[in-house]
Protein backbone atom coordinates (compact mmCIF):
# COMPACT_ATOMS: atom_id res chain seq x y z
CA UNK A 1 0.00 0.00 0.00
CA UNK A 2 1.45 3.64 -0.61
CA UNK A 3 2.32 5.93 1.96
CA UNK A 4 -0.21 9.04 2.58
CA UNK A 5 1.28 12.61 2.42
CA UNK A 6 0.54 14.35 5.78
CA UNK A 7 -3.04 16.00 6.30
CA UNK A 8 -4.08 17.18 9.58
CA UNK A 9 -6.19 14.23 11.52
CA UNK A 10 -6.72 14.40 14.83
CA UNK A 11 -8.30 11.77 17.10
CA UNK A 12 -11.16 13.65 19.35
CA UNK A 13 -12.92 11.63 22.37
CA UNK A 14 -15.93 12.33 20.45
CA UNK A 15 -14.69 10.95 16.97
CA UNK A 16 -11.82 11.94 14.24
CA UNK A 17 -10.93 15.41 12.83
CA UNK A 18 -9.55 16.24 9.44
CA UNK A 19 -8.99 19.07 6.63
CA UNK A 20 -11.01 18.58 3.77
CA UNK A 21 -10.89 21.09 0.84
CA UNK A 22 -13.73 21.19 -1.51
CA UNK A 23 -14.01 21.44 -5.40
CA UNK A 24 -17.32 21.83 -5.97
CA UNK A 25 -19.06 21.54 -9.57
CA UNK A 26 -16.56 19.24 -10.35
CA UNK A 27 -16.68 16.17 -13.13
CA UNK A 28 -17.28 13.67 -10.57
CA UNK A 29 -16.59 12.78 -7.15
CA UNK A 30 -13.52 11.72 -5.96
CA UNK A 31 -10.61 12.10 -3.43
CA UNK A 32 -8.43 13.77 -5.49
CA UNK A 33 -4.87 13.76 -3.28
CA UNK A 34 -3.67 15.64 -0.48
CA UNK A 35 -2.69 19.66 -1.22
CA UNK A 36 -2.30 22.07 2.14
CA UNK A 37 -2.37 19.32 4.42
CA UNK A 38 -5.79 18.59 3.69
CA UNK A 39 -8.29 15.78 1.81
CA UNK A 40 -9.12 17.34 -1.83
CA UNK A 41 -12.47 15.95 -2.22
CA UNK A 42 -14.49 16.87 -5.68
CA UNK A 43 -18.16 16.99 -5.98
CA UNK A 44 -20.46 17.64 -8.66
CA UNK A 45 -23.28 19.66 -7.03
CA UNK A 46 -23.09 23.33 -7.21
CA UNK A 47 -22.41 25.19 -3.45
CA UNK A 48 -25.50 26.11 -3.46
CA UNK A 49 -28.43 25.82 -0.08
CA UNK A 50 -26.22 23.44 1.48
CA UNK A 51 -26.33 20.45 -1.37
CA UNK A 52 -22.32 20.61 -1.46
CA UNK A 53 -22.43 20.02 2.41
CA UNK A 54 -24.97 17.49 2.34
CA UNK A 55 -22.65 15.74 -0.45
CA UNK A 56 -19.41 16.00 1.20
CA UNK A 57 -21.31 14.32 4.43
CA UNK A 58 -22.57 11.66 2.32
CA UNK A 59 -19.53 10.75 0.51
CA UNK A 60 -17.66 10.50 3.09
CA UNK A 61 -20.19 8.57 5.17
CA UNK A 62 -19.45 5.74 2.19
CA UNK A 63 -16.59 5.74 1.73
CA UNK A 64 -15.50 5.24 5.33
CA UNK A 65 -18.59 2.67 5.52
CA UNK A 66 -20.57 4.56 8.43
CA UNK A 67 -23.84 6.09 8.57
CA UNK A 68 -24.38 9.68 7.61
CA UNK A 69 -25.73 10.79 10.78
CA UNK A 70 -21.88 10.24 12.30
CA UNK A 71 -20.88 12.29 9.72
CA UNK A 72 -20.47 15.69 10.65
CA UNK A 73 -18.91 19.21 9.45
CA UNK A 74 -17.41 21.17 12.26
CA UNK A 75 -15.83 24.00 10.83
CA UNK A 76 -16.70 25.85 6.82
CA UNK A 77 -20.13 25.07 6.64
CA UNK A 78 -19.87 28.56 4.10
CA UNK A 79 -16.61 27.74 2.55
CA UNK A 80 -14.45 25.21 0.74
CA UNK A 81 -12.35 24.70 3.11
CA UNK A 82 -14.05 22.43 6.05
CA UNK A 83 -13.36 20.22 9.02
CA UNK A 84 -15.01 16.79 9.27
CA UNK A 85 -15.25 14.59 12.27
CA UNK A 86 -16.53 11.12 11.72
CA UNK A 87 -17.94 9.09 14.98
CA UNK A 88 -16.74 5.66 16.14
CA UNK A 89 -13.69 5.07 14.03
CA UNK A 90 -10.03 5.27 14.74
CA UNK A 91 -7.37 6.64 13.20
CA UNK A 92 -6.00 2.94 12.04
CA UNK A 93 -9.51 2.70 10.53
CA UNK A 94 -9.46 5.85 8.63
CA UNK A 95 -5.62 5.52 7.10
CA UNK A 96 -6.28 2.06 6.08
CA UNK A 97 -9.17 3.10 4.23
CA UNK A 98 -7.65 6.26 2.23
CA UNK A 99 -3.96 3.85 1.39
CA UNK A 100 -6.32 1.56 -0.26
CA UNK A 101 -7.52 4.87 -2.96
CA UNK A 102 -4.26 5.34 -4.90
CA UNK A 103 -5.29 8.88 -5.67
CA UNK A 104 -4.20 9.95 -2.62
CA UNK A 105 -0.20 9.19 -3.15
CA UNK A 106 -0.95 12.51 -5.56
CA UNK A 107 0.43 15.56 -4.19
Amino acid sequence: MPDIPSFDLREMPDGLLFKVSVQPRASREELAGIRDRALRLRLTVPPIEGAANEACRAFFAEFFHVARERVRIIRGHHSRQKWIQIQGVTQKMILDRLKSVDALTMI
